[in-house]
Order: structure tokens, then C-alpha cells, then sequence
């Protein structure tokens, strides 16, 4: 799949390197602005089980 893409894409070698770069830079930015702090509520790794324990005892 990445490299019918990577054949794909416009222009010589380092052009296509550099809209490769651009394009996981972008796919970067979007999950850690967008996506995951959307999710963030719904992980079960939010959830503070071990200090809750400690305090009530």
C-alpha cells in the first residue's frame, strides 16, 4: 500500500519525500490535537484505581 502511494505521488524523488514527510507531520498533528484527546474520557487508563485504594485505608 505505501508503495503504490510513494509511486503515486508528483514530481522527482525529493519532492515525493518531501510530501511524504509533510503528509505524517499533518497525520501527527491531527491525532494529538484532534483524535486522542477525544478518546482521552473513554480510556480505561484514566481511571486513578491505585491511589484511590491507599487513601481510603
Amino acid at each position: 500500500m505505501y508503495a503504490w502511494l510513494f509511486r503515486h505521488l508528483p514530481g522527482p524523488l525529493w519532492v515525493r519525500i518531501l510530501l511524504t514527510v509533510l503528509v505524517l507531520a499533518a497525520i501527527v498533528v491531527a491525532l494529538f490535537g484532534w483524535v486522542f484527546p477525544a478518546i482521552a474520557p473513554v480510556m480505561p487508563f484514566n481511571d486513578g484505581v491505585v491511589g484511590a485504594a491507599a487513601a481510603g485505608s
